[in-house]
């Protein structure tokens, strides 16, 4: 009988030690700073899984839809070449075999069945090409405002601890990817209150990264940031070819190279290039241009300004007209030649030089 009663005394002061303890952490949870506590109805937790959308942009050479993307790996067969892309990477494959050849009719037939995934990470089978047009008919078109939110990322593991003030349960979570953080918010409850750990890192659309230390930060941050990017959101895959550009690297290579010709001249839906065979483009340093074409030689200037896939170019040669604009550098590439390429709307102009 008496070990009976010291027993029950050992657990009537164990489980009033564990009470104390659970309140104790309670009180200490209660009072974390209102800054760094996440609720679900709040703004920063809207904005926190705008972010962690799923981007189905990313892929639009393929499906031609912003709000889905296609599960890894899928066949296409592109221009006749069929082809397996199994990363993000492949797509740059996918525009390259469309790339090669300019006046061709280019083509990409998918291989069903493919996995599709929704901006909110569900995922469905689709197993033909009318099921993934009714689909993608539901996305907004071509650069139309959508929730996804592609101007920063988080850098993870984000650590979050959970309170419900209804059952008093205090959980610990770590989160490792956009689509833990998206369903971890999705799933949130009115009664539920989440305690993020900060500092968080966040990456921005140009490579840089920011210290967040607490949510008022990160609410101010990503409101700022929304609207500071190009989304790419539109089915034009050739406009984005330019994004490590810079006029340093343009100007090197235009006035380190000599006798540039026109490879491709088109104004308003004429080719004109034919006109300027036998001109010899040169650029130099102090932003002048000479055009030699045996007989003749035409002053001219140049200058550039902007960065990536925003570099204007800005040509003027008054007695070639044809060649006269401000514009858009949309790729500068490298192989067996060298070709620097200019468009405006669908105006082009190609120079091209065996300067490698």
């Amino acid at each position: 009988m008496k070990k009976s009663r010291e027993l029950i005394v050992l657990f009537i002061a164990f489980a009033t030690l564990t009470f104390n303890s659970c309140r104790d952490e309670e009180v200490e949870f209660v009072q974390a700073p209102t800054e760094e506590t996440l609720s679900a109805s709040s703004q920063v937790a809207t904005l926190m899984q705008r972010t962690a959308t799923n981007d189905g942009s990313f892929d639009n050479i393929v499906d031609g839809a912003n709000c889905i993307s296609l599960e890894f790996p899928f066949t296409v067969t592109v221009n006749g070449i069929m082809f397996t892309v199994t990363s993000e990477a492949d797509l740059e494959t996918v525009e390259d075999i469309i790339d090669e050849f300019e006046d061709d009719d280019d083509s990409i037939i998918i291989n069903y069945p493919i996995t599709i995934i929704l901006s909110d990470f569900t995922e469905i089978l689709i197993n033909s090409e009318d099921e993934l047009e009714d689909l993608a008919e539901d996305c907004n078109g071509e650069n139309e405002y959508d929730d996804d939110i592609e101007c920063l990322d988080f850098q993870y593991p984000i650590t979050a601890s959970i309170f419900n003030t209804n059952n008093e349960l205090i959980d610990t979570v770590t989160i490792t990817s956009d689509e833990e953080l998206y369903n971890f918010i999705d799933d949130l409850d009115e009664s539920d209150i989440v305690v993020v750990d900060f500092p968080l890192t966040v990456i921005l659309f140009d490579g840089s990264s920011l210290i967040v230390n607490n949510l008022s930060e990160l609410e101010a941050l990503i409101e700022d940031a929304e609207d500071d990017c190009d989304e790419d959101d539109d089915f034009d895959y050739n406009d984005d070819d330019c994004d490590s550009c810079t006029t340093d690297e343009l100007s090197s290579i235009l006035t380190s190279c000599s006798d540039w010709i026109v490879d491709k001249l088109e104004r308003n839906d004429m080719d004109l290039e034919d006109q300027y065979t036998g001109y010899l483009f040169n650029f130099f340093n102090d932003g002048t241009i000479s055009v030699d074409t045996g007989s003749n030689t035409y002053p001219g200037t140049w200058t550039s300004a902007g960065s990536g896939n925003n570099i204007v170019v800005t040509i003027d040669i008054p007695a070639l007209p044809d060649c006269n604009d401000a514009w858009l550098l949309h790729e500068i590439e490298q192989g067996a030649e060298t070709d620097v390429d200019l468009r405006l709307g669908d105006d082009r102009l190609r120079f091209e030089t065996d300067c490698l």
